[in-house]
């Protein structure tokens, strides 16, 4: 994970829209993340390299989950949990 971020709307499924995810990515400001770990399926929502269109690019500073926090490394280089 190096802090890439995907907020789409999926067709077909119900998850929330873009909103004002692209204004805040392009603030300059520290973006922290609060989302759910899993799917509905049980697999993981956070993952090594995004596979949706960006909503920016490495500007995510910190995730949390109901299960864990993550720091993204700088560089980066990956996640501290």
């Amino acid at each position: 994970a190096n802090g890439d971020m995907a907020n789409y709307l999926i067709p077909g499924k119900l998850v929330k829209g873009m909103g004002g995810a692209m204004d805040l990515v392009s603030s300059g400001s520290k973006v922290i993340v609060t989302m759910e770990h899993t799917d509905r399926k049980g697999n993981p929502k956070v993952l090594p390299r995004c596979t949706l269109p960006l909503t920016g690019q490495r500007v995510v500073s910190l995730i949390i989950t109901e299960k864990a926090v993550f720091e993204v490394k700088p560089d980066g280089a990956g996640l501290l949990l």
